[in-house]
């Protein structure tokens, strides 16, 4: 039977209930437990009023078994068909699979040792809402991963383990506010979108103010403007919230995702690092009751004090590159590494450090590792090391070959702040549409504290702590390509 014959026989039932007087798209119902509460604390005979979907029906001669469902977990309705009440007769025989249903009754165990409520033959089953469309069969359920993402409607009816995990990305949140608040950080709101691009490289979404007539860009990051409120006086802030970036799409990367950007003023960036190791540790103990976490078939071990190793020292090692070669001894550097197989359009240093980073993050390191010592033109928002210019005070945090974390010691020199971001600039020919923020500037120039900045990827934290392999599987409805009809 394909769809549109089942859309057309329930369509049917539900003209059928409408003519009988049963509205199948019912209002508000008022609820007494959720089913989680009602199997935790089971009493034989205690009236219950629950509300939730049709999963399974199962019918035995004039009794129907229906496994209900909500958020909390699942249970099992017994329904007995009168005939001598011909209206609760129709409503039972007219139940599918994805209707969601109201029901009052008493709690009872079977023969055979299972929960179960009693529907009260009068009036004890509400329709809410008819589901005109099937759900995928119950023994292979949603497995397709392209219509998973496309419909996580269904994806979350059918599959609980997909339900848990955005319940444990809420609760990673929560808790991260949390540890935040307590230490007694201010969380913010700045602008996502912006008159100009700033704060990270990156390729960004342009659109266009009517009213104003001019161009605007969400946000590739909050950075400079949470600086503004350093410089106004705020002492510790913090937001989690959206950045975009028009750019590849991958297992790791989404073209919208979420942020938690962190500063601290009076702080540098090892104050940071000791902040990410106490947060993130904190939550995997949290969420497994433990510092060691499986993930895709690894085990990564959380426990503080996490490994620190020099960025500038490795890549010496690994390509024999320093911080002062220019972009064309870098990449013959690189490519003698390669096999000459690396072609860029135009070269500059920073496209070939990135194409380096990239094969660093190939090396699959799974335990945590704090990279520092990185390369001043890869950095130009961050302070120096005293006395070695070449290298800034910042730090990339790798955890199973995925960047999760990013750290400075911020630079709150204007003049040299300007220096360096028309640097970047001259040397950025990938990203586009990114120019000097002159309030910035200006906003440096009123004095800024010094301070310590972080920014950590929400969702791939997340597929850390919920060993999700794709960063699809942690984002409720990741962009898609149009669908192929």
């Amino acid at each position: 039977m394909d769809i549109e014959e089942i859309k057309q026989i329930r369509q049917q039932k539900m003209e059928k209930l409408l003519a009988q007087g049963v509205s199948p798209y019912g209002g508000k119902f008022e609820v007494t437990h959720t089913i989680s509460d009602v199997l935790s604390n089971f009493k034989e005979e205690k009236d219950v009023i629950l509300a939730g979907r049709v999963m399974a029906v199962r019918s035995h001669g004039k009794v129907l078994f229906v496994d209900l469902q909500d958020q909390t977990a699942k249970i099992q309705l017994f329904l007995k068909i009168d005939k001598d009440n011909p209206l609760s007769a129709e409503k039972i025989k007219d139940l599918d699979i994805g209707d969601i249903i109201g029901v009052q009754g008493t709690l009872f165990t079977t023969k055979t040792g299972q929960s179960s409520v009693r529907v009260s033959p009068d009036n004890g089953l509400t329709y809410l809402s008819k589901s005109l469309m099937s759900l995928p069969e119950k023994w292979h359920g949603l497995k397709d991963v392209e219509i998973r993402y496309r419909q996580r409607y269904v994806d979350l009816i059918v599959n609980a383990e997909v339900r848990q995990l955005f319940m444990t990305r809420t609760r990673i949140i929560t808790l991260i506010r949390s540890f935040l608040d307590q230490l007694g950080f201010l969380e913010v709101e700045t602008p996502m979108l912006q008159p100009m691009a700033g704060g990270a490289r990156g390729r960004p979404f342009k659109s266009h103010h009517n009213v104003y007539d001019m161009d605007i860009f969400l946000r590739i990051a909050p950075e400079l403007y949470l600086k503004r409120l350093l410089v106004g006086g705020f002492e510790k802030v913090y937001e989690i919230n959206r950045n975009f970036r028009n750019e590849g799409v991958s297992t790791r990367h989404n073209p919208e995702f979420t942020m938690l950007e962190v500063y601290r003023a009076y702080a540098n960036y090892e104050d940071m690092m000791k902040l990410t190791e106490d947060l993130i540790s904190s939550l995997a103990k949290e969420i497994h009751g433990s510092y060691k976490v499986a993930y895709q078939g690894k085990e990564i071990d959380f426990t503080p004090p996490w490994e620190r190793k020099s960025f500038a020292q490795v890549v010496k090692d690994k390509f024999d590159i320093d911080p002062q070669d220019d972009a064309k001894t870098m990449m013959k550097k690189v490519n003698a590494k390669k096999g000459g197989k690396i072609k860029l359009d135009r070269l500059t240093r920073s496209a070939v450090m990135k194409i380096v980073e990239d094969m660093l993050e190939e090396d699959q390191i799974i335990h945590p590792v704090f990279f520092t010592e990185y390369f001043t033109f890869l950095c130009p928002l961050a302070k120096t090391i005293p006395g070695n210019p070449l290298l800034s005070e910042r730090f990339e945090c790798f955890i199973a070959g995925l960047e999760v974390g990013n750290a400075y010691s911020e630079l709150n020199d204007p003049i040299e702040q300007r220096k360096r971001l028309t640097e970047d600039l001259d040397d950025d020919v990938e990203t586009g549409n990114r120019n000097l923020d002159e309030d910035f500037i200006n906003a440096l120039e009123h004095g800024m504290p010094p301070a310590g900045g972080l920014g950590i990827g929400i969702d791939r934290l997340v597929m850390l702590l919920t060993d999700a392999a794709s960063i699809r599987d942690v984002i409720l409805f990741p962009l898609l390509k149009p669908e192929q009809k």
